[in-house]
């Protein structure tokens, strides 16, 4: 039977996860609102939905459409602030049973610092998630993900305030050379990339005229976006030395192994957890029934084994 512990080397203390299969920020709330659909510390780790310094209303509605084989969603980050989640939310979390991973949301460089700063000074946080798929509002709205060199600069403001926390970057699949920023963001201190984040897309309604969503275009995630999130991670893992996660489209163990076979350490689970919100509960049983089918007795015998 395979022991389904996953460590991902970085920062002073490596990140362990209980198994291969995270959550994905913006889609499990911060991880309370699912207690009663499954064992949270069956997880092998958990991202909380993208934080900022100050509280955000997010989007106005409509912030979700469904789409064939997937979802729009801009919602906008909304979320209570950090000061919120460090006061109320992460004390009713199991961090010392699974790992908790805070996703960091900012506009410059400076602020994602000192967003870090607050929630590296926590011992319920495991490591640091930054969503770099976000404008640079004093770089003239550049968007983070899209420029190497803005990628590295957020990267670095992070690390320098993580203290002994993991710092995972989170890439956006809406770039040219997905390779090349992963390059960028490793030589900037990144120890993790998560890949991918949400592909640039909107829908329209022919009978009233207008987007499905207010605010016109949104991300799209689910099934439909799984063989671009299984290139990327691809891309990615063979440019870097240092581990990545992989994020887009999982509806199935066989989904997970897919990623895992092409060079990911772990998982994030998303879209399917609107469809079943005891999804990511299952997939663990399921992963581990899969992989003792398949005869895989150790992660590393199997991690990164395509054959091309």
């Amino acid at each position: 039977m395979i022991d389904m512990h996953v460590t991902l080397p970085g920062g002073l203390h490596p990140l362990t996860l209980n198994n291969p299969v995270m959550t994905a920020s913006g889609t499990f709330g911060y991880g309370v609102e699912f207690t009663p659909y499954g064992d949270l510390t069956k997880l092998g780790g958990i991202v909380v939905k993208g934080l900022s310094l100050a509280p955000r209303r997010g989007n106005p509605m409509p912030r979700v459409a469904e789409t064939p084989c997937g979802m729009l969603n801009a919602v906008g980050l909304q979320n209570d602030g950090v000061d919120y989640f460090v006061r109320t939310t992460l004390p009713k979390l199991p961090w010392r049973e699974v790992p908790i991973v805070a996703n960091l949301y900012a506009c410059d460089p400076g602020e994602f610092g000192e967003l870090a700063a607050v929630l590296a000074a926590e011992e319920g946080v495991a490591a640091l998630e930054v969503n770099i798929s976000c404008p640079n509002v004093k770089e003239g709205g550049v968007i983070f993900g899209q420029d190497p060199r803005q990628a590295a600069k957020v990267t670095e403001a992070v690390k320098m305030r993580a203290g002994s926390k993991p710092v995972i970057v989170k890439l956006s699949p809406n770039v040219t050379d997905i390779a090349h920023m992963a390059r960028a963001v490793e030589d900037a201190g990144a120890d993790v990339l998560s890949c991918i984040n949400t592909l640039t897309g909107m829908g329209v309604d022919i009978n009233t005229r207008k987007p499905l969503l207010a605010n016109v275009v949104g991300g799209l995630s689910g099934p439909a976006i799984k063989p671009v999130a299984l290139r990327c991670v691809w891309q990615a893992a063979k440019a870097v030395s240092i581990p990545v996660i992989g994020i887009g489209g999982i509806t199935s163990a066989e989904d997970v192994l897919e990623f895992l076979l092409v060079g990911a350490h772990a998982v994030q689970v998303g879209t399917a957890n609107f469809i079943r919100p005891d999804f990511v509960f299952r997939l663990v049983d399921d992963l581990a029934a899969l992989c003792e089918r398949m005869g895989i007795e150790q992660w590393d015998d199997f991690r990164g084994t395509l054959k091309v």
